[in-house]
């Protein structure tokens, strides 16, 4: 199940508590950031999101379908307000007043809340996937995260992309052994590059995996001809 994030305002969570519908217990994540998230999936209940008050059946009939439409899509899946948005306007009929109706309720339920979503996509690129802070803030952004909050999630996270960068090396370093040496390099400075590491960063961790690996050990110390990466910004 995809954690979400409870139910009413009155909980310890800013964006509101637990919903009362949930049936399975809460999960826990331990990060590096000293912090627990903890969520709940949500129950395919379509009357627990209110109607507002609007009288037209037609009416009616779209928002109950766009209502059940983006629960099943929060019980797969975790969702910012801007795919929410977009994934109500898959149903036909919607309009502007039945998109920010349900995207208000949704907040106000916790099933919807931006800053907590940022910080569980950080959790996980850093602890399941070893990414950098570079890939890191391309995925917020993919996920529709706005710029603020990102930072703010990005601002947050250890500083110790070197010490991550050099886990993944290691982790991949007898993959790319055997081969000439600066192709091993090369191979291994780009897998640390895409996951969002500086490129001082992948070529250092690179080159300290692959020497405890046994690669470079019977060339002298000397810079790598075959290996070019653009300055930093």
């Amino acid at each position: 199940m995809i954690p979400l994030f409870g139910g009413s305002r009155s909980a310890a969570h800013p964006a509101g508590g637990h919903a009362s519908s949930s049936s399975a217990p809460a999960r826990d994540t331990d990060s590096r950031f000293g912090r627990r998230f903890a969520g709940h999936p949500i129950e395919p209940d379509v009357d627990g999101v209110e109607s507002g008050g609007r009288d037209d059946p037609q009416d009616d009939d779209v928002r109950e379908r766009a209502e059940a439409l983006l629960l099943r899509k929060l019980r797969s899946r975790s969702l910012s307000i801007s795919e929410a948005r977009n994934a109500i306007r898959e149903v036909p009929g919607t309009d502007e007043v039945v998109i920010t109706e349900l995207i208000e309720r949704f907040i106000d339920l916790g099933y919807l809340n931006d800053a907590v979503f940022a910080e569980q996509l950080v959790l996980s690129a850093v602890e399941r996937r070893g990414e950098g802070r570079r890939a890191v803030a391309t995925t917020l952004m993919k996920r529709g995260i706005p710029r603020d909050i990102a930072d703010a999630a990005i601002a947050e996270m250890p500083d110790d992309d070197a010490e991550r960068a050099l886990d993944f090396a290691r982790s991949k370093a007898r993959n790319v052994g055997g081969k000439d040496d600066d192709a091993a390099l090369r191979r291994l400075a780009g897998q640390l590059a895409r996951r969002g590491y500086p490129s001082s960063v992948a070529l250092s961790a690179a080159r300290q995996a692959l020497r405890e690996v046994g690669v470079g050990r019977s060339r002298p110390s000397r810079p790598t001809s075959g290996v070019r990466f653009t300055p930093d910004e």
